[in-house]
């Protein structure tokens, strides 16, 4: 069952990027893998606004541990992906993102998605509590509707 699209105004935090000619694929649009890659670079992009990512040897790690992807359209290069971002919910060691790519100006989404990542600690790299920050920040935001 495919889900609905949520609408942009669902989302609190945008990111923008370009397609690049090497994303298209043989049909002519961008390849469903790099959607993925749209979504993690979009929700790095927050945490690094936020100040929650740190140098690779120092603070907790995050693993996703689910994530989907439903298709609506295609993107193709050239075009700017508008790349939004919202928590869905918390928990005490996990998060999960909903993620919506538009095209210039749209209001339904090309395609949405879900990650679910869970803190880490960096040395026994088992699952530990968000350092107050992280949830500082996640819910900053916090989605109104999921």
């Amino acid at each position: 069952m495919k889900p609905t699209p949520l609408p942009r105004s669902s989302y609190r935090f945008e990111h923008r990027i370009t397609t690049r000619w090497a994303d298209n694929d043989v049909y002519g649009h961008v390849n469903n893998a790099l959607y993925y890659s749209f979504f993690d670079t979009t929700i790095t992009s927050y945490l690094l606004s936020r100040g929650g990512l740190l140098l690779p040897d120092s603070g907790p790690m995050i693993f996703v541990v689910a994530s989907d992807c439903a298709y609506f359209r295609a993107f193709a290069f050239p075009e700017t992906v508008e790349s939004a971002l919202a928590v869905a919910a918390v928990g005490a060691k996990s998060v999960t993102w909903r993620i919506g790519l538009f095209g210039r100006d749209e209001e339904e989404p090309r395609a949405q998605g879900r990650f679910v990542h869970v803190c880490v600690d960096r040395g026994t790299q088992r699952p530990m509590a968000w350092p107050q920050d992280w949830l500082t920040a996640f819910e900053s935001i916090r989605m109104t509707t999921v």
